[in-house]
């Protein structure tokens, strides 16, 4: 069934998410399956064809796994992926004046787009491989949650603005998109000079959207809206437990 099927690749998809957010490439997989003995098998297959098609287009190895017997329907995958030292990106590194971006737009991923979304590994590992990229993380929870994780992690601030954050065609309301999550896109800080090399020299066809800057004062986050009211706002978005 498609729906099987899309179930499959997202559950791979957002392990190469992951592993795209910290500058690596996906390698080997280890997939586990929990299921009724009342599943449609036809349903398994989908689900284990969604799941060969996506470690088949980002070149990962399926290499062990289980199946048990499950009250209701249960996937894990293990994600193993590497990246040069140099190359490590992590949410603990933004500094006071770079540049905040995302790739792509953000909302309405509860129209379908969360099941069905490209991984950013090859835009991860451009920046990484060129620039000096400070910080990175992907949106799972939300742009403003996961902003936030960097902001913790990194024990600084930021203002981004309104104007400047792309919504996808299927968003809702503003607040609703930066809020909802699972977009799947990166965000990152670099420095203020990479940044405008970065802009020039961007190659690929995702959009790539300058939206603000990281501040060592005051703490927090802080969106800039149309009247150009500086607003403080709580990190918030999907909660997944």
């Amino acid at each position: 069934t498609q729906g099987g099927y899309l179930i499959g690749r997202k559950s791979m998809a957002v392990n190469v998410s992951d592993i795209a957010a910290m500058g690596g490439v996906p390698l080997y997989a280890v997939v586990s399956l929990g299921a009724p003995p009342s599943l449609n098998v036809n349903f398994i297959d989908a689900l284990y064809r969604g799941i060969m098609d996506a470690a088949a287009e980002f070149g990962i190895d399926v290499v062990g796994g289980d199946t048990v017997n499950s009250g209701k329907i249960i996937v894990n995958i293990a994600l193993i992926g590497e990246t040069e030292n140099r190359n490590l990106a992590l949410r603990s590194g933004a500094m006071p004046g770079d540049e905040v971006f995302l790739t792509g737009y953000i909302g309405g991923s509860i129209k379908g787009k969360h099941l069905d979304f490209t991984p950013r590994v090859k835009e991860a590992r451009f920046l990484v491989k060129n620039y000096s990229i400070h910080s990175m993380i992907d949106v799972s929870d939300g742009l403003i949650a996961d902003l936030g994780h960097i902001l913790e992690a990194s024990r600084a601030g930021a203002v981004i603005y309104k104007k400047d954050i792309p919504l996808s065609k299927h968003a809702g309301n503003f607040d609703a998109a930066v809020m909802d999550g699972e977009d799947f896109e990166l965000v990152f800080t670099v420095s203020e000079k990479e940044a405008r090399d970065l802009i020039k020299k961007w190659p690929f066809r995702t959009r790539l959207s300058r939206i603000g800057k990281i501040c060592s004062a005051p703490k927090g986050l802080y969106l800039v809206r149309e009247n150009n009211k500086k607003q403080k706002i709580k990190p918030k978005g999907y909660t997944h437990f």
